[in-house]
């Protein structure tokens, strides 16, 4: 099932938010610069617009191969 919410250069665009449970560093959050930061205590939120579902399982493999545990990942409506 295809992401696609919203366009941006005449590619479809989906918003996302991805809470993991670290606070992660600039360094490894450098990683996603189409993402904003925001780290709450010991979680931090990725937020941005994600082009299809083969980029954000990039980001989630990522995240998950520097052991970094995903707590939630939740569509945006516009």
């Amino acid at each position: 099932m295809p992401l696609s919410t919203s366009s941006a250069n005449g590619v479809a665009m989906t918003k996302m938010l991805i809470r993991v449970d670290n606070e992660l560093s600039d360094d490894f959050t450098s990683k996603f610069p189409h993402l904003r930061v925001k780290s709450h205590h010991t979680q931090t939120t990725l937020v941005g617009d994600v082009e299809d579902q083969e980029e954000l399982q990039g980001v989630l493999n990522f995240l998950s191969a520097m052991g970094v545990t995903v707590v939630d990942v939740v569509t945006i409506a516009d």
